[in-house]
């Protein structure tokens, strides 16, 4: 399983989906109590749950990890991990895939620089309040130096496009893989 951490606008969501499209390792379906927007479909975007059934969930110890944004919770199952899947979580989230100690799991923080973070947003389309509080909130909730040594690998994405960090990504993944001895 790839895990791919990193603050805002560090690539993880278009890497998952390159990852899906250029190598078939699809991203694994998370569980939210969020409203499911227009055109979003159960059990392929979401798994759209109430509050109640996620603090059931959470009680029953489904969850390697959930956060709670906006007053919605996100979490994913622990049935969810699997080789050749993908899962893009905060730093918490990380802790928790960390704590786990599985050896199928392959962990990749994506680094790039505030500057680069907050143009992309912007391009993106971001509002540019939602951008600054991000890049903002992002200063105190990850602690590069602090997660670096706990990754499997750290990826530069300040001058690489999502196709090259992809690649890069795919390229140490099977190699990570080969390396504990497991069939690709």
């Amino acid at each position: 399983m790839i895990v791919l951490a990193g603050a805002s606008a560090s690539g993880k969501t278009e890497v998952a989906k390159l990852l899906s499209t250029r190598y078939g390792i699809n991203k694994v379906i998370t569980t939210t109590t969020r409203p499911m927007r227009k055109g979003e479909i159960d059990g392929v975007d979401y798994f759209f749950v109430t509050k109640q059934r996620f603090q059931e969930m959470i009680q029953e110890g489904r969850f390697i990890e959930y956060t709670i944004f906006n007053e919605n919770y996100y979490g994913s199952t622990k049935d969810s991990i699997e080789l050749n899947k993908s899962v893009v979580i905060d730093p918490k989230g990380l802790e928790s895939y960390l704590a786990l100690n599985d050896n199928s799991i392959v962990t990749f923080l994506l680094i790039s620089s505030e500057e680069t973070r907050f143009e992309r947003m912007m391009t993106r389309g971001d509002n540019l309040e939602d951008a600054e509080k991000r890049i903002l909130h992002d200063r105190t909730a990850f602690d590069e130096a602090a997660l670096i040594k706990k990754v499997d690998y750290v990826v530069n994405s300040q001058n690489l496009n999502a196709l090259e960090v992809t690649n890069e990504i795919y390229a140490d993944y099977i190699k990570e893989l080969e390396k504990r001895h497991y069939e690709i």
